[in-house]
């Protein structure tokens, strides 16, 4: 679903990412992981075409869309769940939901939206301001399942969430994946992404260093705890 061939950036004179190549497959959840600084924001923005200064190809399902504007990006499937959560904070949550074109005839329907998040239901008439961030990173996942996106990105989900929402965020991504839909996200809790994901990358200093299966994960947790500094 994802090809990531070489992909280098840079803000000014800084270099960010450096030759980064790894492939996500259709239905998969894949997470970057690594230490705040490591490019992994760097890296979802270049491929929602966010971030210009980069050199490499990004494909999805196939295209070519390096030059592609974010808009394109989003018409042909990707979907975008930032770590600010992007709720227009003026808005309703239903008026949130029904703000985006839709662009794929896969698109959830509002009655599937609320059946998926039903507090998204009761609070359907709140404004943005007056959502909890579970509430609100919730609504930013509905939203971009709205435009029937085929492959979603999704930065650091869990930050800043209870045991409890983290949990419910887990239910929501299984469920994603249930319906077809390819993730990757950027994850810190490493017990979440294990519970969760198919494979995992290991981003330092600008670079994927390892790809890592569950097992793998599992095996070295503590290495990897240490490594990530938690």
């Amino acid at each position: 679903m994802l090809s990531v061939h070489g992909v280098s950036a840079r803000y000014g004179e800084a270099q960010v990412l450096t030759d980064v190549t790894l492939d996500v497959q259709q239905g998969e959840i894949v997470t970057l992981v690594g230490r705040n600084g490591a490019g992994k924001t760097t890296l979802l923005r270049c491929l929602m075409g966010l971030h210009r200064s980069m050199s490499g190809r990004v494909e999805l399902d196939g295209v070519d869309i390096t030059r592609r504007s974010s808009h394109q990006r989003a018409r042909l499937g990707l979907g975008y769940v930032p770590d600010d959560r992007g709720i227009y904070a003026s808005l309703s949550v239903e008026e949130n939901l029904l703000l985006p074109p839709v662009v794929d005839e896969r698109a959830w329907s509002m009655d599937q939206v609320y059946e998926a998040f039903p507090v998204l239901a009761d609070r359907r008439r709140q404004t943005g301001t007056h959502l909890s961030g579970g509430e609100q990173q919730m609504l930013s996942i509905a939203r971009v399942l709205r435009t029937g996106a085929r492959m979603l990105l999704a930065d650091e989900p869990t930050e800043g969430l209870s045991p409890l929402l983290v949990q419910q965020i887990g239910d929501i991504f299984r469920s994603v994946r249930e319906h077809g839909i390819t993730v990757l996200l950027i994850e810190q809790n490493l017990h979440f992404a294990s519970s969760l994901a198919d494979r995992h990358h290991l981003i330092a200093r600008g670079q994927v260093v390892e790809s890592l299966d569950n097992s793998e994960v599992k095996e070295r947790e503590h290495e990897l705890l240490e490594y990530l500094g938690i």
